[in-house]
């Protein structure tokens, strides 16, 4: 477990540093960076229903080459500005992850997944929290969903998984993901819940353990899993207190949208600012957002878009004003994301020199696909890997497992190969290795 001591170190040497006043001054920077180089954060935003390359892709490139002439498309417009830092990537298959309303767990874990099927391996987000830079919060994972479900089911598992039948849950109750983050520093109400949610997990962690031992083996097992959950809640949340006065510098100012929010987005706008909050603070260096939380769910009246959920899957993205909508809704969501880490300086840059966010579809490139191509956009290029201001056409014959693979070999981690059997590799992928055509 991560030493109180430990953390702040390395707090400082992120965003205590980055804003100039670090909570150890003679602690080196290079406590922060990844061994051999590469991203100190990755971001995963993933959308559901598909991800049609047509909406992406500007009019008339059709093989690989520079964005800087180019004009984006009107769904990603907002990114026209930072076209510098983005690689679209076209021509990647997940045909072995057996798309369908969602490819679920097997579309960062780049191995089968349909609705009801456990995971069968950790994802690529959580393999990534291994390797980086130790955080208090290794991994967090943000859900966005209708109003209606994100209040009925605060947390979700569809999308990220630590390892075969673990999955890892999405938080979609921005109330209750800021008493975990920021209860222990807050005043009136949201202190008072803290307290009280922390006085509770504490007796259930206690009755659990003690009334588990009687339990045959097998079901001590499954039983201690959840024993182990509600200390993990409690061990986080007493680290959190022991570096508040740090937190107090980033910690989101509550408003309306959190108690009173007129539209589901409002949720997801909340949601944002505490990701981001949790990437600047250092408390974490990998996010997951699940637009749709991995299913086939959503709505995003907030933004006049009325339909909602399963229907949407079944429209043709380009050239259609409501997935116009959407895209757009989160190209500014990307855009938030790069200005806030840009407005941080670590080193002799900046956040965003050390991020990558990766932007692309837990189904491929639509709902009911073969998933024979899975669009990707890339922004950021860790710290000069990636290539960027460019398309990148592939055959069609590499599966997104390579683009893991070509993280982590970014971080540092050899990897020929990412959840995919040399049996599989076989079939489903023409080469070995990283991507060679999107690194610098």
């Amino acid at each position: 477990m991560i030493s109180r001591r430990k953390l702040l170190r390395q707090l400082a040497a992120t965003a205590g540093a980055a804003l100039g006043s670090p909570l150890f001054p003679n602690n080196g920077y290079a406590a922060s960076r990844v061994s051999g180089g590469g991203p100190k954060r990755v971001i995963f935003f993933l959308q559901n229903q598909g991800f049609d390359p047509k909406t992406c892709i500007p009019a008339g490139l059709t093989s690989s080459g520079s964005l800087a002439k180019a004009k984006l498309p009107e769904p990603i417009e907002a990114l026209e500005p930072f076209k510098e830092r983005l690689h679209i990537i076209n021509g990647l298959h997940g045909l072995h992850t057996s798309p369908s309303h969602s490819a679920f767990f097997g579309a960062l874990g780049g191995y089968r997944g349909s609705d009801g099927v456990p995971p069968s391996g950790p994802t690529i987000d959580y393999e990534l929290s291994k390797v980086l830079p130790e955080t208090l919060l290794p991994h967090l994972c943000l859900g966005m969903d209708s109003m209606e479900n994100m209040k009925a089911k605060p947390t979700v598992a569809n999308l990220s998984a630590s390892g075969a039948g673990q999955p890892i849950f999405m938080h979609s109750n921005p109330n209750h993901l800021y008493q975990m983050l920021y209860g222990g520093i807050s005043q009136g109400d949201i202190r008072k819940q803290h307290e009280a949610r922390s006085s509770m997990f504490d007796r259930i962690e206690q009755l659990a353990a003690a009334n588990g031992k009687g339990l045959p083996m097998a079901d001590q097992q499954r039983y201690g899993q959840y024993v182990d959950g509600f200390h993990d809640i409690n061990g986080l949340r007493e680290r959190l207190n022991g570096v508040s006065d740090h937190l107090r510098k980033f910690a989101p100012k509550v408003d309306g949208r959190y108690t009173k929010p007129e539209f589901e987005t409002d949720w997801h706008d909340v949601l944002l600012d505490l990701g981001v909050s949790a990437l600047k603070s250092g408390i974490t260096s990998v996010l997951t957002i699940g637009s749709g939380r991995g299913e086939i769910f959503g709505a995003w009246k907030g933004i006049g878009v009325e339909e909602q959920g399963h229907n949407l899957g079944h429209m043709k993205q380009p050239d259609n004003p409501i997935w116009i909508k959407i895209r757009q809704y989160n190209s500014r969501m990307l855009v938030k994301l790069m200005e806030e880490l840009e407005s941080v300086p670590e080193g002799s840059g900046t956040m965003m020199d050390n991020t990558l966010i990766v932007y692309t579809s837990n189904n491929a490139d639509a709902q009911h696909t073969s998933g024979a191509t899975w669009p990707v956009m890339l922004l950021g290029n860790c710290n000069g890997i990636f290539k960027t201001g460019c398309f990148t056409q592939l055959d069609g014959k590499r599966p997104i497992n390579a683009l893991y693979a070509t993280i982590l070999k970014s971080v540092g981690v050899d990897c020929n190969r990412y959840n995919m059997s040399e049996k599989m590799a076989a079939k489903f992928d023409s080469g070995s290795g990283p991507l060679r055509e999107v690194l610098v």
